[in-house]
């Protein structure tokens, strides 16, 4: 589907950004609502990965665009809790924080990019 290239580099991009996520969790405070608000982060962080890999090997340009559009909601989901985390203020690494909220939306940015290229091929064939 992709560049082989460009696709590797997201591919080892998001992983970096799964294991980011995996870190953060592992420092979270041990109260209810870090715990609670880690384990939804971990969740969805983690997933943006493993469904960009599976974009990778789609069957077709629909089945692409269906499995970038998941890592995008998991994406957005992600970005939600991470905002949740910062609205607490209790929580530490209030960078590491905002450096992952930075790097959801960079990612956005780049599988929203993919979707709509993905679409306009669809489109001119």
């Amino acid at each position: 589907m992709m560049n082989e290239g460009r696709g590797t580099d997201l591919a080892t991009r998001t992983k970096r950004f799964a294991v980011e996520i995996i870190r953060l969790y592992s420092r979270l405070p041990k109260s209810v609502e870090a715990q609670v608000l880690g384990r939804q982060v971990l969740r969805s962080g983690t997933s943006v990965g493993a469904q960009y890999r599976e974009a990778m090997r789609a069957k077709s340009v629909p089945d692409f665009v269906s499995k970038i559009e998941g890592a995008l909601q998991e994406l957005e989901e992600t970005r939600y809790w991470l905002e949740l985390m910062v609205e607490l203020g209790s929580l530490d690494g209030a960078a590491r924080i905002a450096t992952l909220i930075d790097e959801t939306d960079e990612l956005t940015a780049i599988l929203v990019a993919s979707v709509r290229t993905a679409k306009r091929r669809k489109a001119s064939v």
